[in-house]
Formats: structure tokens, C-alpha cells, sequence
């Protein structure tokens, strides 16, 4: 996935995780990350929105909530804890199978 407005430094990209936050109140927020150096992720994510994103381990995102001209922090999450693609490989693995009947995670021990 990728992300052009500011892309994440280069030297650290083979470890970037797969991350998901939805936005379950009937406010928009904002969402940033600002804990990286040389990255800045900013994002509006409307109400039931799902905001799908690529970011380090040790990223923490920030969720800002509030009225028209003003935005207070709402909450502090770790994008380890938002990371979606350990639930995607489980569900892959248990899905799929060899055309010899044998389940592929079987046949890879």
C-alpha cells in the first residue's frame, strides 16, 4: 500500500505493519502520528470510517476528537496493537488448501 503524500523513511521499510483503526463514535476525528522522524501521517476519518494504513511497529497513533474549532487528544494507540496482518495470515493458513487435500501449513512442517 502505498502512501504518496509522505511516504515512511525508506530505511525502514521492511519493518511495516499492516495496520486498521475504525472510527466507532459519530464524530469525525482526526488521526496523526507524530512519533516518527522524517514522517508525518495525518488522516480525517468520518464516522463508521475504516482508515487503512501501513506504519512502523513503534508508531503511536494519536486520535483527535472535538467541535469546530478546537480538537482535543482523545486516546494514544499503539499501531502494534491496531496491526491487522497476523489475523489475516492466521485466517489464510487455516483456509487454505493443497490440491492434494493436505492443508498447505501441514505440509510446509
Amino acid at each position: 500500500m502505498s502512501q504518496i503524500f509522505d511516504p515512511l523513511p525508506t530505511e525502514s521499510s521492511a519493518d511495516l505493519v499492516l495496520c486498521c483503526y475504525v472510527n466507532a463514535t459519530s464524530k469525525i476525528q482526526v488521526a496523526r502520528i507524530t512519533n516518527i522522524p522524517n514522517w508525518y501521517f495525518e488522516r480525517v476519518v468520518f464516522p463508521g470510517q475504516r482508515l487503512v494504513f501501513e506504519a512502523l511497529p513503534q508508531a503511536q497513533m494519536e486520535i483527535h476528537c472535538g467541535m469546530m474549532a478546537s480538537a482535543i487528544l482523545a486516546d494514544t494507540i499503539p499501531c502494534d496493537r491496531l496491526r491487522i496482518e497476523t489475523e489475516l495470515e492466521a485466517d489464510l493458513a487455516i483456509d487454505i488448501v493443497a490440491p492434494t487435500g493436505e492443508s498447505l501449513t501441514a505440509a510446509a512442517e
